[in-house]
């Protein structure tokens, strides 16, 4: 099991003009940070605490541009996110850096980022562990090839002037881009196609571009899309209230079309990594060793895989926790399982099951109604929640109970465990078993 969490951040600078009140905002979001003058420092905190990120004010000079590196190595082999602040430069990405975002950052910008970057690093320690797992079995786990075409941009507003140069400087940064007028139009072209990054223009009406971004955030498939809001300054709409509504990154007509640019290419790079690491997870679906019915793993396959992970989860020191799903006895249930509904329903439940996780998570098909989930990088409180979100969500489906008959619903039993300091993944798997049971019995 990883050691207590004292930090999640750290955050390297010279002085505290950026990191003071960029820490204590994200202290206040639950980024709990710790701050470093210069590599050593950076380098001891990464080793001895539990940095899932790092942040390097790039005002540092060369030390500054030779940090990444540094850090990642010190960190291995648990893949540490850097964050580079500063004017975004292709060449950052060769040095190391997995975003470059320009001062002034909001900490609600950062935690956004954070979390999708910090996210995407355990992705990757996932797809690394689930190749071996399927090389096992004879299988190989395809990594897509990187999409080298042009970055697609959606550019959604009013047609000002500023708002057409920004779309030809996106143009001269090699992106193509998309325009629409409407937040209709934009919703339809989102639909049909897929975009890198989403680029809004408030206008006089601010609001409805911030009705834009926040429903890219409540849609699942759009939820990644970074969206860059082009904001004047004179708005009464706050960059914190736009942060929260969801908005990527802010800009304004004053700041220069080409650096605006740079920072919305910046956005889109980083999504098209986070997409392909999605899609390579995704993969594992078509590798033919899945359960028939459900599309999950199947209960030998997890219960290698999840060896797997405890290892893993153990010499990267990050946590790892796993739920079981178990179907309740609902008195109203015996019905619909003694016609042979629930077990129709199982195939959509399991797949719902799939869809509801993480791409990084592990779901599972233990028994004919018994699922389990396998959350990396996850304490058992967040572990908890995860679990009973799926629970909560597919409680409100109903399922078809036959001719004339009304429609069932499937609560579960929820138990969770978070693998211990010496104890093995297959010992908490039964003790979050033992506790779904439980629950039965009480």
């Amino acid at each position: 099991m990883a050691t207590s969490v004292t930090a999640r951040v750290v955050i390297v600078a010279r002085d505290d003009a950026l990191a003071g009140p960029l820490a204590e905002g994200l202290d206040r979001l639950g980024w709990r940070t710790v701050t470093a003058r210069g590599t050593y420092a950076a380098q001891a905190a990464v080793v001895d605490l539990q940095v899932e990120a790092a942040i390097v004010d790039l005002a540092g000079g060369l030390e500054a541009l030779e940090m990444a590196e540094k850090l990642k190595e010190a960190c291995a082999p648990r893949r540490l996110p850097v964050v580079a602040i500063g004017a975004p430069d292709p060449s950052l990405e060769l040095r190391g850096f997995d975003l470059t975002l320009a001062p002034p950052l909001h900490p609600a910008q950062a935690a956004m980022r954070l979390e999708t970057l910090v996210r995407t690093a355990v992705a990757e320690e996932e797809f690394e562990l689930r190749t071996e797992s399927f090389a096992d079995r004879g299988r190989r786990l395809e990594v897509p090839e990187p999409d080298a075409g042009a970055y697609q941009v959606l550019a959604i507003g009013e047609p000002a002037p500023q708002f057409l140069a920004l779309s030809n400087a996106l143009a001269r940064n090699g992106a193509q881009i998309v325009g629409a007028f409407t937040a209709y139009t934009a919703f339809d072209y989102l639909h049909e196609r897929r975009f890198d990054a989403v680029v809004l223009w408030s206008g006089e009406n601010p609001q409805e571009a911030l009705s834009i971004a926040a429903g890219l955030r409540r849609n699942t498939r759009l939820y990644h899309t970074p969206a860059l809001l082009y904001m004047r300054k004179d708005s009464y709409v706050t960059a914190s209230e736009a942060y929260h509504r969801g908005v990527t990154d802010v800009a304004s007509p004053e700041t220069p079309e080409s650096e605006t640019a740079r920072r919305v290419v910046e956005l889109a790079r980083a999504y098209r990594r986070q997409t392909s690491v999605r899609e390579a997870l995704e993969g594992a679906r078509n590798s033919g060793l899945m359960d028939a019915a459900t599309g999950l793993f199947t209960r030998d396959l997890f219960a290698a895989h999840l060896a797997r992970l405890a290892q893993a989860s153990k010499i990267r020191n990050r946590p790892l926790s796993v739920c079981v799903l178990k179907v309740a006895d609902q008195p109203d249930l015996a019905a619909a399982k003694a016609g042979g509904w629930l077990a129709r329903a199982i195939p959509q439940i399991g797949s719902m099951i799939g869809r509801l996780v993480r791409v990084e998570d592990t779901a599972a098909r233990l028994g004919p109604d018994i699922f389990a989930l396998a959350l990396p990088a996850t304490p058992a409180g967040a572990a908890r929640a995860a679990g009973e979100r799926i629970a909560a969500v597919i409680g409100c489906t109903a399922f078809e109970a036959g001719a004339g008959k009304p429609p069932f619903v499937v609560e579960f039993d929820v138990g969770v465990a978070e693998v211990g300091p010496g104890e093995t993944a297959g010992r908490a798997l039964e003790e979050a078993a033992a506790e779904a049971y439980a629950r039965k019995a009480s």
